[in-house]
């Protein structure tokens, strides 16, 4: 995966619905431009982005572990998303495809997709391994920025 730290996506904003440049990698965390609400933080990193897009991020990160032929990985995507979607502004969701980013994959010993970590600045808190509902998924990651505590694994 070639994403670069620079580039963007466009979001539309929850609360007014005007269209959003979202950068992979800055400061803080995105707002609307127009209304100022928090926008959602989606995006992806690979081996050459990943620096930058998750240690260098001031919000926690929620990084999903997937890869496309993956079953449980495009099950459990949508609900990473909307999680993403209700904790604007207070969590940023980084998907990487361990196809693609094997060095990755490796670092993080990553043996089965899904895998999830949870990163706070730049340091791993916590870690959870193959598909879970949406309920379940969303009280893991409250309970670990709540406590900063280390999650299941």
């Amino acid at each position: 995966m070639s994403t670069q730290a620079s580039s963007t996506t466009v979001v539309p904003c929850q609360a007014c619905g005007r269209k959003n440049r979202v950068p992979t990698a800055a400061r803080g965390s995105p707002r609307c431009g127009s209304c100022h609400a928090p926008l959602p933080w989606i995006t992806e990193a690979g081996d050459d982005s990943f620096s930058t897009v998750v240690e260098g991020s001031s919000i926690p990160v929620l990084i999903d572990f997937w890869a496309p032929w993956c079953g449980p990985c495009r099950m459990v995507s949508p609900a990473l998303e909307n999680m993403a979607r209700q904790m604007a502004g207070r969590l940023k969701l980084v998907k990487v495809n361990v196809d693609e980013a094997p060095s990755l994959g490796q670092r993080f010993a990553v043996n089965a997709v899904p895998t999830l970590l949870i990163m706070v600045g730049g340091r791993q808190k916590a870690r959870q391994a193959g598909a879970a509902p949406e309920h379940v998924l969303r009280d893991w990651v409250e309970q670990t920025l709540n406590t900063g505590g280390r999650g299941a694994g």
